[in-house]
């Protein structure tokens, strides 16, 4: 290269941002706010985003947003300071559907059978559509074939979330004492059946059995249970052990909870097909020290279970079925190999299984037949992203492609669809926006984003303005030893909608080249920058805007200079 020679650069295929450090690829951005690529409609250029515009306002801030179909009409069950609501999106009317009761923290909902679940932390609900109730428990039978006298075979395990659980006894007709599983019971609680009906009894809570006024009689078939006494037994404590969770996460067909503060390094789980069933032995401690599950993540062929950094060796385990000749299916806890912890929260993003931890977002590379390490996948946005206030408070969502990382009122995108090769594993461009407000709740239905924040729901809305901006890298036009001269009619910014330009060089300050209103397809900026070492571009708007690329000629010129 010598002096005098034309160079053309071209910036396009636009990557994200880089904000660790000013000198980063011609692709990428060290500082934009509030663009993306919109690939259901550009593709490969760059978007400013969609405001926000209101959907529902509400008195409370909202700590869950989530989706029930009743019949064929969708519904938007909101969970919002200490309410539950359900708005339906039919008449478009807003119900309280519970008034009060509500824990104000994040919560967890799913759909079994189609009935609506939300925990809370305090609360195990359910939702038909009419009513709110406590999650009516399944009543175990806890043995079978039992004698008055007692014996017979244990069956059904205690239901943590109940105190009440059956006796089933086979008749002889001429007992009318029959003695129960346990050695006493709660007074006032014991109901027997005789073949399908209700009989009276009187009740000897103290010594664990019953009386009945009438010795039930031999069943028709031989040995067949025919007596059913349903009783309570309380264990203090017991239904709080699953109430009091705050995470839960469906595998395997069954619903796995945790994140009880009394039982922080503990995860519990349902029978099969049964929310409302979980057996008081379905457990697992993650662990031997008292540190926090921090969350759950299905993926992998695995459950994986994110505790709190610590200092032991292993704070990443993971649950597979596992077959077991008295108990059935188990679930048995597993460490991996890896050492680092979860500070807040993780997701399967895209079958990519990340986490937040004190570096970054890393994704756990490996399965349960493998050796599992942690790849880091931000090394883009680190430098920013760790300083923020809540950064251990994200609120994520996963849309069209991307994972949206809320802070505050901050927002990180990583983009599936553009991934790269740091050394030996893949990380995700992303992306960064500032929001109008700051966002508390998040739901995904189709290609609608519903965010919550303080005063109500919004939603995105291209038609709404946002300031946006996108600051091109430091260019040395590949000759960092040479000033430069721009060639003032060498210049093509292919966009749309309301452009201005600015351009900054060396270490000076941002000069604005011109406002261009209405574009529709192109503008030939006339910039005349001489004796410059390295240059940068400023592509803003206060309305939406579309970049598509941009071409810039300069010229060689002599050695640099102090």
């Amino acid at each position: 290269m010598s002096s005098g020679d034309l160079i053309t650069r071209n910036y396009s295929n636009f990557l994200g941002v880089d904000f660790s450090d000013y000198n980063v690829s011609l692709y990428r951005s060290p500082d934009s706010k509030n663009m993306w690529k919109d690939y259901k409609k550009l593709g490969k250029s760059l978007s400013s985003r969609p405001g926000l515009k209101k959907f529902l306002t509400l008195s409370a801030k909202p700590y869950g947003i989530f989706f029930y179909k009743i019949a064929t009409v969708q519904h938007i069950i909101i969970h919002a300071g200490v309410s539950l609501l359900d708005y339906n999106t039919q008449t478009e009317t807003l119900t309280t559907i519970k008034a009060t009761g509500m824990n104000p923290h994040e919560s967890k909902a799913f759909i079994y059978n189609n009935i609506f679940y939300i925990k809370d932390g305090i609360n195990y609900l359910t939702y038909n559509g009419t009513t709110v109730t406590d999650v009516t428990p399944y009543v175990p039978t806890t043995s079978i074939g039992r004698t008055p006298l007692g014996g017979g075979t244990d069956y059904n395990k205690v239901n943590l979330l109940t105190s009440y659980r059956k006796n089933s006894f086979v008749g002889d007709g001429t007992s009318k004492d029959y003695y129960l599983d346990v050695p006493s019971f709660d007074s006032g609680t014991a109901t027997a059946t005789v073949n399908g009906t209700s009989v009276a009894i009187t009740e000897h809570a103290s010594s664990g059995y019953v009386t009945f006024t009438t010795a039930p009689q031999v069943p028709d078939t031989d040995g067949q249970d025919n007596v059913v006494i349903t009783f309570s037994r309380t264990v203090q404590g017991n239904p709080d052990i699953i109430n009091n969770c705050t995470l839960a996460e469906v595998f395997d067909n069954r619903v796995f909870f945790s994140g009880n503060q009394n039982y922080p390094n503990s995860v519990f789980w349902s029978a099969l097909n049964n929310p409302t069933y979980c057996p008081d032995t379905n457990y697992a401690r993650e662990g031997l020290d008292a540190i926090p599950v921090r969350a759950m993540v299905t993926g992998n062929n695995a459950l994986w279970v994110m505790k709190e950094p610590s200092q032991s060796n292993t704070s990443i385990f993971y649950h597979t079925p596992s077959i077991d000749e008295v108990e059935g299916a188990t679930y048995p806890s597993n460490h991996s190999s890896i050492s680092s912890g979860c500070i807040s929260t993780g997701i399967n993003f895209n079958d990519d299984v990340v986490l937040f931890t004190d570096f970054g977002l890393d994704g756990i590379s490996g399965d349960i037949a493998t050796e599992q390490l942690l790849a880091h996948r931000s090394s883009l946005v680190d430098a920013k992203m760790l300083s923020e206030s809540k950064y251990k408070e994200p609120v994520l969502a996963e849309w069209q492609g991307y994972l949206l990382v809320f802070m505050g009122t901050h927002c990180y995108l990583a983009d599936s669809r553009q991934q790269w090769t740091n050394t030996n594993h893949l990380e995700y461009e992303w992306y960064y926006w500032e929001m109008e407000k700051e966002i508390t709740a998040t739901g995904v239905l189709g290609d609608t984003l519903y965010l919550g924040a303080t005063d109500g729901i919004y939603t995105l809305d291209k038609s709404v303005n946002v300031d946006s901006y996108w600051i091109t890298a430091r260019d040395t036009f590949e000759n960092p030893n040479f000033q430069k001269i721009t060639n003032k009619k060498g210049s093509v910014l292919d966009c749309d909608g309301n452009i201005t330009l600015s351009t900054k060089i060396d270490n000076g300050s941002w000069e604005q080249i011109g406002e261009y209103t209405n574009v529709s397809t192109y503008i030939v900026p006339r910039i005349k920058k001489k004796k410059w070492k390295n240059i940068q571009f400023k592509i803003s708007s206060s309305t939406p805007i579309n970049v598509y690329d941009f071409t810039i000629q300069s010229y060689v010129g002599s050695y640099v200079k102090r």
